[in-house]
């Protein structure tokens, strides 16, 4: 076979990567093959990956179509970098939620509900219709009730006001609609009501028209609004939207105001009388919905119809790779929002691997998460799948078990923020465990049990959990103690911790969902250390706190504090520049003239957590600060935007907030996420911290090193989904490797031995 230019293209090159603390990193990846990125969190890894390579794949791409399909696309400005070569388009599986959209479900998100609705349409009987007369999201086939959601929404009209009171007592509670507000004039002003009466001595009329009155046009003096009933206004603008949608204090408000319940209608199924008349086998497509995947894969194989058969072939593929990925647990009605992280990026995965596309740049980011070390080998196989189909696959991963797999592994470190951003190793997995690289020295690193484990001082009961798929659970959980609660995914462990210990008085809950917030919010704004450093600055220089904040008083005129301009460039891509006036500094050239100890304001927020520990050495914030020292957060910066933060970075900010308050029982959800090999001995040493302090703490978690630490284990399983939901063992480590046969009792006994 003669060899032409084409077959030149093997590796990716990157040339002088500065992203974020990348310094002027250059090496060469090789393409169609598994290549692994090991190193601290916050040495650059997703940098180079996501923020260099992925990035510029995209925007590479959307470059190629017209400016009018430009300006729907998300604006990717071009990564700091002197040269990409050889890329190839990029599909990034990263751990984002679903949208939490309540008309999106696994069986939408993967199309496996459509394709079965086309089924019914063709083999339901009594046949009802086309496909769209089986779908929750259109009107022929919508439950008429519920509208296609499930449930239905009544509203606790005692959340919203204090009928003891009257209108200018104050007696509307709800968000804004304090007396004087416009909120309230439109109300009180409205003349449908008397201002003065008690709302306990209101007409039936007076009532209807103050909660469910439609909207109407209103002229108080020479002002022209619309008045609209208490209650068909919530519905209008606040239930009509996603509950994650809201603002937090409102999104609040709502969960306490709102009860929501399954419609009595259709009885939760989303779908219409018609819809649920139509059976194959007896069988209708809500009951299929509600089955656990590898059951209705049964199901559809137990189907026989030539006209069909194709289809069929095809979702019986689609449901074998859900299985065979782990998730054969999950039904396709679960709502894509209730995802974890883990399992979102599974769901994606299963998309990619059906696909007939190949010679593309996979990136996940930690496909392990979530993983129960049985688990990971499958993980393993799907990755070397995909890369045997022809694609090159980047895996940002701190898994021994996932690093081994690789064809190349590239290491970036040393160290974490300013001390990262460089490449310490690439080579092959051989190479790395000779290279003394902390990655290399750490790769077969063990965590040994416990010479003694802690006596309990007490215990928490959980009596007859039955939760999701717990099947009547009752189990005690030590108190003064670190106990890890495991089993394979989709065990119940969630369920059991979070569902039925999570809200006691005295318990704290650290994880990983997203810090709601702006782009304006950073470490130092939500720990509270913002107000205690604008306080030493405005002492030290004699004048008002107001000037340093980036939101009030001290802000750069011209981009309002936010550092950047955002620009919409109409028939183009909107673009994000860094404010010239202030050059990304967000303050004005008269805030930034004050200095405390040699150092204006935006310099501190340019601080890492660990210079600025060193340069407030008393106080309050030298207390937050070494708090988040503790946690492992020492490379972030404090003005850092905390929608830039990973999963694993935003449960330890959690953490290092609540540690300030006196708890007495910590819930933590997979802290080990995004933590290198080295960190995770650091985690250990805090959790042993927390609890010699005198507090209890609980954890979720599948990594073996915090298992072989624990002083007490509650093992979950003995598989997943209905063949899960019973504890299958209680006890110490030791004990669990000495007597038990569970998955985790296997996989512990071999850690421990290796």
């Amino acid at each position: 076979m003669n060899v032409t230019p084409a077959d030149s293209h093997t590796v990716i090159q990157v040339r002088g990567a500065r992203a974020n603390n990348l310094k002027n990193v250059s090496l060469d990846l090789p393409k169609r093959r598994l290549t692994v990125f090991t190193g601290v969190s916050g040495s650059g890894k997703s940098s180079l990956v996501f923020a260099t390579i992925a990035a510029e794949s995209q925007r590479l791409i959307n470059e190629t179509y017209t400016a009018f399909v430009q300006s729907y696309l998300p604006s990717v400005g071009r990564p700091d970098v002197d040269e990409l070569r050889n890329l190839s388009a990029a599909i990034v599986v990263d751990q984002e939620r679903m949208g939490a959209n309540s008309r999106s479900t696994v069986g939408t998100a993967t199309d496996a509900y459509t394709m079965l609705r086309i089924i019914f349409s063709r083999l339901g009987e009594p046949h009802i219709g086309t496909s769209g007369a089986f779908s929750f999201n259109v009107p022929e086939g919508m439950c008429p009730q519920c509208e296609g959601t499930g449930e239905i929404s009544t509203v606790d009209v005692d959340q919203l006001l204090d009928r003891e009171r009257s209108l200018n007592e104050g007696a509307l509670t709800l968000p804004y609609h304090a007396v004087d507000s416009w909120g309230w004039q439109v109300v009180a002003h409205s003349g449908f009501l008397d201002a003065d009466k008690k709302l306990t001595d209101y007409t039936a009329q007076e009532w209807a028209d103050l909660l469910h009155k439609d909207p109407v046009k209103v002229k108080v003096g020479s002002n022209g609004f619309t008045y609209e009933g208490l209650i068909s206004k919530m519905q209008r603008t606040w239930l009509a939207k996603d509950r994650d949608a809201l603002q937090p204090h409102i999104r609040a408000f709502v969960e306490r105001a709102v009860v929501f319940a399954r419609c009595p209608l259709c009885e939760g199924t989303r779908l219409n009388r018609a819809a649920l008349s139509s059976k194959i086998d007896g069988v209708t497509i809500a009951e299929c919905s509600a089955m656990q995947i590898d059951d209705l894969a049964d199901f559809v194989r137990s189907i026989e119809d030539t006209g069909t058969a194709p289809l069929l072939a095809n979702l019986l593929d689609l449901l074998d790779s859900l299985t065979e990925i782990g998730l054969g647990y999950l039904s396709l009605d679960r709502p894509s929002g209730m995802l974890s992280g883990g399992e979102a990026q599974r769901v994606k995965m299963v998309r990619h691997l059906g696909s007939s596309i190949t010679d593309v740049t996979y990136v996940f980011d930690e496909p392990t998460v979530g993983l129960h070390p049985h688990d990971i080998q499958r993980m393993n196989d799907l990755l070397l799948r995909l890369r045997d189909k022809g694609n090159t696959v980047l895996v940002v991963e701190h898994k021994p078990e996932v690093v081994a797999i690789a064809d190349h592994v590239v290491d970036i470190g040393p160290g974490a923020g300013a001390a990262g951003g460089e490449v310490c190793y690439t080579g092959d997995v051989p190479g790395l465990r000779a290279s003394g690289t902390l990655t290399g020295r750490h790769l077969g690193h063990r965590a040994r049990l416990r010479e003694r484990p802690r006596t309990p001082k007490g215990q928490v009961a959980i009596k007859g959990a039955g939760l999701h798929n717990l099947k009547d659970v009752s189990v005690d959980v030590p108190l003064g103690v670190l106990t890890v609660v495991t089993g394979v995914a989709g065990s119940g462990k969630s369920s059991l911790i979070h569902g039925h210990l999570a809200g006691r008085d005295g318990v704290v809950v650290a994880d990983q969902s997203p810090i709601r917030g702006s782009r304006r919010s950073n470490p130092a704004t939500y720990t509270g250390l913002l107000g205690p450093v604008r306080d030493a600055f405005a002492k030290a220089n004699g004048v008002k706190a107001a000037l340093f904040s980036a939101n009030s008083e001290g802000a750069c005129q011209k981009c309002n504090g936010l550092g950047l301009i955002y620009t919409d460039l109409a028939m183009m891509q909107g673009v994000a520049t860094v404010c010239e006036r202030c050059d990304g500094r967000r303050f004005t050239p008269e805030v930034l003239t004050y200095r405390l100890r040699g150092k204006d304001i935006s310099e501190v927020l340019a601080m890492s957590i660990a210079e600025a520990y060193a340069f407030f050495p008393t106080g309050r914030p030298h207390a937050v600060l070494g708090r988040l020292h503790d946690v492992g957060l020492g490379y972030l910066r404090l003005g850092q935007p905390l929608n830039t933060l990973s999963g694993g970075e935003r449960q330890r900010l959690k953490l290092a907030i609540h540690m300030a308050e006196k708890s007495s029982t910590y819930v933590l959800d997979e802290p080990t996420t995004g933590l290198h090999l080295a960190d995770v001995d650091k985690l250990l040493a805090l959790l042993d911290r927390l609890v010699d302090d005198g507090n209890s703490v609980v954890v979720i978690e599948h990594h073996q090193a915090v298992m072989a630490h624990a002083d007490w284990i509650i093992d979950l399983g003995p598989g997943g989904g209905h063949d899960g939901g019973e504890v299958v063992f209680t006890g110490t480590p030791k004990e669990l490797i000495e007597s038990a046969d569970t998955l985790t009792a296997r996989h512990l006994r071999q850690y421990v031995g290796s």
